[in-house]
């Protein structure tokens, strides 16, 4: 299978190609330009594994959450990609990427939302090395997260939004964290991950079905009245 994967949700800005079991990526942090860094990095990729895009199997996105600018770049290319190729699509959530990508069993994942909130998912590692989500996914004040999924302890706590709101995420959650790094981002490497299982269970959308997932309506609505 071949799979190529973005996301452009967050700062961080990353591509994948997975290939006969392996992955290389792309991974870059910057402020701005990542529909200029996602379109270089994926023809990097192909050009570096000596193929073109109509050897992709299918393509997979982080369709969210995220910065509203960010899932909406993300979405918008591998839509344009997929409407011109033909390609099957498969979405993946930022905040399961992003607990892929760290590695630990149990994971709290926390993108900083802004506005005083948080992106908020809650993780659990499956036998098959794949994470899985315990309850949805929230957009809320770190000091009111969910904690129904949050059994036991030894949680980790992965993403910019540990960054932000450790202190009223660690008292909100009491023992149950055993640490945290704010150095972790959605990456598309795990998005490849995660997508190249989806679509083996036949999970995939054309592109005119792709969606972006913002959680926070009213910002996204907010900024399509900016843009008129």
């Amino acid at each position: 299978m071949k799979l190529l994967a973005l996301d452009t949700s967050t700062e961080a800005c990353s591509a994948a190609l997975l290939m006969a079991g392996q992955i290389c990526e792309r991974f870059v942090i910057a402020p701005r330009g990542h529909s200029d860094l996602i379109l270089n990095m994926l023809e990097t990729l192909l050009a570096e594994a000596g193929i073109s895009l109509s050897a992709i199997d299918a393509l997979a996105f982080g369709r969210g959450p995220g910065s509203f600018t960010g899932v909406r770049i993300g979405v918008s290319v591998a839509q344009g990609i997929a409407f011109a190729r033909d390609l099957p699509l498969v979405p993946v959530s930022s905040l399961a990427a992003l607990a892929q990508f760290c590695e630990a069993k149990k994971t709290l994942a926390a993108i900083d939302a802004r506005m005083g909130e948080v992106y908020w998912g809650v993780y659990e590692r499956g036998a098959e090395g794949l994470v899985r989500l315990m309850d949805s996914e929230q957009v809320c004040a770190p000091e009111a997260v969910p904690l129904v999924a949050v059994a036991g302890k030894k949680w980790f706590g992965a993403g910019t939004g540990w960054g932000a709101y450790k202190d009223k995420l660690c008292a909100r959650l009491g023992g149950k964290v055993d640490d945290w790094d704010a150095e972790y981002y959605p990456r598309a490497s795990a998005t490849a991950q995660l997508a190249a299982a989806a679509f083996a269970r036949g999970e995939s959308i054309m592109a005119e079905q792709a969606l972006p997932v913002y959680l926070r309506d009213n910002v996204a609505k907010k900024s399509s009245k900016a843009n008129i």
